[in-house]
């Protein structure tokens, strides 16, 4: 059985934004060690429900340590601008744009699908941000994704860009056509697709999920194991045995006096 590692996040997740942007960056270096990359929409409210788990801002030492815990995580992409909704309790409601996701996953080639996941956490996590528990909001977003989106990856366009990025700013044709995306939409209220965002979310359970970005992460021999969070790559590379630089400390250097 061949290395891979599932990764079951939410596009209203902070870490989960990360740990797909690092995935993404690093996925030819996978691919040259034959490690296999898969994408999971789940729902971390129900996660968070079949777990017991809350969301950590509902404890008050947590919320306040989660300030620095969120900047530091962000130190390790230059560049990238993030904005949290003003008020993230009323616009984490995922379930239209997470049943559009499996929708495309399951229609459309991987790139497709893996540039519109991209794509809604984009908006959903840079100003001004979407509030995409709405419909018509991620109808708004699904028809300004450019077919080329790279994101916080494409530095050039990214910096450059003071508002987000669209197939219309971006000079790039549209990733789908109005009627492509009124299919889409039309499938998130059917039961197949409902019930593949539920069986997702319950896979995620079943192999311990208790919030995401959820990682499970299956080495040479065919053994799974569980890694949780978007900083824990150093032991999910070792855990597959792929060659990583480690952190080491410098000891202090001696300048020369004159």
């Amino acid at each position: 059985m061949g290395r891979r590692i599932d990764c079951y996040l939410d596009i209203v997740s902070y870490y989960s934004y990360l740990a797909f942007l690092d995935l993404i960056k690093n996925r030819e270096a996978l691919a040259s060690h034959s490690v296999e990359v898969e994408f999971h929409p789940v729902l971390l409210g129900g996660i968070n429900k079949g777990s017991g788990n809350k969301p950590p801002w509902t404890l008050p030492a947590k919320a306040v340590y989660g300030a620095y815990d969120a900047k530091r995580a962000i130190d390790r992409f230059p560049g990238l601008k993030i904005s949290f909704p003003k008020d993230l309790m009323a616009v984490a409601h995922s379930v239209v744009p997470l049943r559009a996701l499996h929708f495309i996953k399951v229609t459309y080639p991987q790139q497709t699908f893996e540039t519109t996941l991209h794509y809604l956490m984009y908006r959903f996590w840079s100003a001004p941000n979407l509030d995409l528990s709405k419909a018509e909001n991620v109808i708004k977003a699904l028809s300004e994704i450019p077919a080329n989106f790279r994101g916080y990856l494409d530095g050039d366009l990214a910096s450059t860009v003071r508002q987000p990025i669209t197939a219309e700013n971006s000079s790039s044709k549209p990733l789908f056509s109005p009627a492509e995306i009124k299919k889409i939409m039309q499938a998130t209220a059917e039961s197949e697709f409902k019930d593949r965002l539920k069986d997702k979310t319950q896979e995620a359970l079943d192999k311990g999920a208790f919030g995401a970005p959820w990682m499970w992460v299956t080495n040479s021999q065919g053994k799974g194991e569980p890694f949780f969070g978007s900083d824990r790559f150093d032991f999910i590379y070792r855990y597959l045995d792929l060659p990583v630089q480690k952190l080491a400390l410098l000891p202090a250097r001696n300048e020369a006096k004159l």
